[in-house]
């Protein structure tokens, strides 16, 4: 088979390298790519969001079947259009796509069926929604309703940074059109899990249980980032906790969705809030996450291709979907000033040697004039490594790193410990 997958960051580098151990995979491809990923795939210079471009180069080349990792081109339709034209495609068509474009959109959802999740406000006028700010108190929670990179989402410790977040969001348009409906929900308290899952629009198996750390610096300090590491298995994320999450929340979303005229085939992002009154959806997202596809991937003992092509078909439930054991863990190297501001085109050094001991994920990454591969992006590596146990899969991730490094190089140390 003649493969396409879609973006260019350590998720998609993480899917490439599994594709690639497919033996129904021949020959496969990435758009944009970036350094990493030219190592497994062949590059071709489209940008993930250019639907037409897109979709008329899979036609051309005849591919056979798409995988469509990122959220923006999700939301945009990509996957429509390219059915539209017979080509495969894995990822959920645009009109399921929005349990992650419209948080409005899936809360609603939640609401309607029943599907446990924090209580909430939505708006559309900048007073009204101070109002239900000073009514409600701190700590509150403060989503943009659309896309904003996985950085829309403001944890407020007091009213005022409650009130700046929405004013940031609904006047300043620091998110653009994203932030103009906002969504005000309870903070919820307790460990949070992740869950991804594999749908085809009927049946779902979730993968792996994993956490991620969002903030920038050590001790879950600093601003908001894409995920600065990741682990899986989760420890918090126990059998009867799956057991709950399973009947009331994973299979009931499926449901849900198909009920409404969406059916769901690709992944879904399950973010959970393990509270004392059970485990409560945080967000939903359409499609891996990033960077937990890379230690759940590198977990995974089944063809990737097939149960990709399963989702598609329809037929997950015959699909027997298999796991190592153990647990894996991803350490991202970042660049210096990363989320906030940052500079590129340092050559990095290391790699070769980091590669004999881990799997090194490339997400912002290319090679410039001399040949050499230099940092291109605010998360640049995400160091990989499986082991006999979460603190053996720790430590050899930390150990493999150490060789790697360019000028203001940048990577929490407590991946894992907190």
């Amino acid at each position: 088979m003649k493969v396409l997958v879609v973006g260019g960051g350590g998720r998609e580098h993480a899917i490439c390298w599994k594709l690639a151990q497919s033996p129904r995979v021949t020959e496969l491809y990435c758009a944009p790519g970036n350094a990493g990923i030219a190592q497994v795939a062949t590059c071709v210079p489209i940008k993930a969001t250019d639907v037409d471009a897109m979709v008329a180069w899979a036609k051309e080349n005849a591919m056979d079947f798409v995988m469509v990792a990122p959220d923006d081109p999700l939301a945009l339709g990509m996957v429509d259009a390219l059915e539209a034209v017979g080509i495969a495609a894995f990822g959920p068509r645009a009109n399921a796509a929005i349990i992650e474009a419209s948080k409005a959109f899936s809360k609603e959802l939640m609401k309607k069926y029943n599907i446990p999740t924090a209580k909430y406000e939505t708006f559309t006028e900048l007073d009204k929604a101070l109002a239900y700010i000073r009514a409600q108190g701190a700590p509150i929670v403060v989503k943009a309703d659309g896309l904003a990179l996985g950085k829309g989402v403001v944890v407020a410790a007091t009213v005022e940074e409650a009130e700046q977040a929405v004013r940031e969001m609904m006047e300043d348009k620091k998110f653009g059109a994203s932030g103009s409906t906002v969504v005000i929900e309870e903070c919820m308290v307790g460990p949070e899990v992740t869950v991804l899952a594999f749908c085809d629009g009927e049946h779902l198996v979730p993968m792996l249980s994993s956490q991620d750390h969002k903030r920038a610096y050590d001790g879950n300090k600093g601003p908001n980032t894409g995920g600065m590491g990741a682990f899986c298995p989760s420890p918090n994320y126990t059998p009867e906790v799956a057991a709950f999450c399973e009947k009331n929340i994973f299979q009931p979303t499926v449901n849900a969705l198909k009920a409404e005229g969406r059916p769901f085939k690709g992944v879904i992002y399950f973010g959970l809030m393990l509270t004392k009154d059970g485990p409560r959806v945080v967000e939903y997202n359409a499609r891996f996450g990033d960077p937990e596809t890379q230690p759940i991937l590198s977990m995974l003992d089944t063809d990737l291709m097939d149960i990709f092509q399963a989702c598609v078909d329809g037929t997950l439930d015959k699909v027997d979907i298999k796991w190592k054991k153990g647990a894996a863990c991803c350490i991202v190297l970042a660049s210096g000033g990363y989320p906030v501001s940052y500079q590129s085109g340092y050559p990095i050094s290391g790699l070769e040697e980091a590669g004999k001991n881990a799997t090194v994920f490339h997400a912002g990454t290319k090679v410039n004039d001399k040949g050499e591969i230099v940092n291109a992006g605010g998360r640049v590596l995400g160091v990989t490594v499986t082991g006999d146990s979460l603190s053996d899969a720790i430590s050899k991730a930390y150990a493999a790193a150490k060789p790697i490094t360019w000028t203001d190089m940048h990577y929490r140390t407590d991946i894992g410990k907190v």
